[in-house]
């Protein structure tokens, strides 16, 4: 098969039949036909994906990984069945690139760097395409999926069911969806995970080293901290944290994603490239260094994990640091930093977890917490 002037999908330039033979064949055996027109539509020497059990499985939905806004709002406005036959249609039609999708090219990355270093190992990132999308839109998906050389072998396709009971199945580390109700659902589950949005703009990011920034309450840590902050105010935060510098936080929900990343790193490290290493962290936090900075940095030693970069902001914005950055995806709880973010284009999620999701904001402009 080849894609043709990149957009529409043809066999050899021949229709074939749906039992694999090309029409006006004069051939004996129609798959001999078969074998003279149609070529994979993929690599043929792709390497197998690891075993979930060994990988670093990333979950994400297809409305995350494309651009799929057009065929949400038919889906919106004219139902399911409407929204079938449109894809079905247009199903040689590849979708263009979503929030994940850099991403997920920059995962691709680093696991050709791992294959190079460690030809045997399933210690890779692998990518699940988890969607609650049809059977019939899977064509226009996989035709996607090859038409931008992505290595995606593992669907969950589950015909407008959720697809949450299958993430536990899968091994997963890390759920990006559209459908905040799905994230919740999936936090709830124990499982790490986040809400993705089209953006306007997106920077351009690094397409040699994966950069992933995180906020510290609530995100990489409890929101023990952030519930101080909410219920006393400032002051009492801050002498909460030196109370207890000593006293390592609990977990949030993506610590375990940080974990699993610094897992990665240290293969790096273990072949000297550490100063080379294709996966970089950042910590960006509201907390300010000198008075609440102590006891986030104690909590990340204490559970044995680096950072590569902590940035405390003391209250100012995140965006314009995220700028520099350029990180392929920041986490964060609070909407009001993740539209900041957004802004100017970085690609930024949302963890709806702990005390900030039941606190009333005003159109999202409530004080940014010191976290």
């Amino acid at each position: 098969m080849n894609l043709d002037n990149g957009q529409s999908l043809t066999v050899g330039g021949q229709d074939l039949t749906r039992n694999g033979s090309s029409s006006g064949s004069s051939s004996r055996y129609p798959w001999e036909d078969a074998k003279k027109v149609m070529k994979p539509s993929t690599p043929t020497r792709k390497p197998q994906p690891p075993k979930p059990e060994n990988a670093i499985t990333i979950a994400v939905s297809s409305r995350v990984l494309f651009n799929m806004e057009k065929e949400q709002q038919i889906y919106e406005q004219q139902g399911m069945e409407e929204y079938i036959r449109y894809q079905v249609e247009h199903e040689s039609e590849p979708f263009g690139p979503g929030p994940a999708f850099s991403f997920v090219k920059a995962l691709e990355a680093v696991n050709a760097r791992l294959r190079e270093l460690y030809p045997e190992s399933e210690e890779l990132f692998d990518v699940v395409l988890m969607t609650n999308n049809h059977a019939y839109v899977g064509l226009r998906l996989i035709n996607t999926i090859n038409h931008h050389q992505l290595f995606i072998e593992r669907f969950c396709m589950t015909g407008g069911n959720s697809p949450i009971g299958y993430l536990k199945a899968y091994h997963t580390n890390l759920y990006l969806s559209a459908d905040p109700g799905k994230v919740r659902e999936a936090l709830e589950e124990g499982i790490a995970a986040a809400t993705m949005f089209t953006q306007e703009k997106m920077k351009e990011v690094s397409d040699t080293q994966l950069r992933v920034a995180f906020d510290g309450d609530a995100v990489l840590f409890s929101d023990e901290s952030e519930r101080i902050y909410k219920a006393h105010g400032l002051d009492k935060f801050f002498e909460h944290e030196k109370a207890h510098e000593n006293k390592p936080l609990d977990h949030g929900p993506l610590k375990g994603f940080l974990e699993a990343l610094g897992k990665l790193q240290k293969r790096f490290y273990g072949k000297g490239q550490r100063m080379d290493c294709p996966i970089r962290t950042y910590l960006v936090t509201a907390r300010s260094a000198a008075s609440s900075g102590t006891r986030a940095l104690k909590t990340l030693r204490s559970w044995g994990l680096e950072i590569d970069e902590a940035l405390f902001l003391a209250g100012a914005p995140k965006g314009p640091m995220l700028e520099k950055i350029r990180p392929h995806i920041f986490f964060d709880d609070q909407m009001f930093h993740v539209e900041g973010a957004a802004e100017m284009g970085t690609v930024a999620c949302h963890v709806p977890y702990g005390i900030a999701q039941k606190v009333s904001r005003k159109a999202g402009k409530e004080p940014s917490a010191p976290k």
